[in-house]
């Protein structure tokens, strides 16, 4: 699944606070502008959230996120820092040039992202 692609600075703000160029909310991929819709980096970022939301069946997957990202946040006391702890964000950010990883992902590969506290 690719994701359907929504160009919305409103939706991209609301569920980022205003810090994201993109956001995936399953099964759509909010981009902030036109040229962020170009972006082949950030939306094979995109893309291999929306692979992650599949694997744990939609719900589990923004359950999951949010914990982690609550448990970095209270470890480290720094938005940025708790978000680029999310196995899920680590996994996007290592491979988001790679446009050919999704096609040789393995099945929960975020689980090798994760950081053990």
């Amino acid at each position: 699944m690719r994701g359907v692609i929504v160009v919305s600075k409103f939706w991209t703000n609301f569920f980022s606070a205003g810090r994201a160029l993109a956001v995936t909310i399953f099964p759509f991929i909010f981009v902030r502008s036109l040229e962020a819709r170009k972006d082949t980096r950030l939306l094979n970022h995109e893309r291999i959230h929306i692979c992650q939301v599949l694997e744990l069946c939609i719900v589990p997957f923004y359950l999951w996120y949010a914990l982690e990202f609550l448990f970095f946040y209270l470890r480290y006391r720094d938005v940025q820092k708790a978000y680029m702890s999310i196995s899920f964000e680590r996994e996007a950010y290592a491979h988001e040039k790679d446009l050919t990883y999704l096609a040789r992902r393995q099945y929960w590969a975020f689980v090798a992202h994760y950081r053990k506290p």
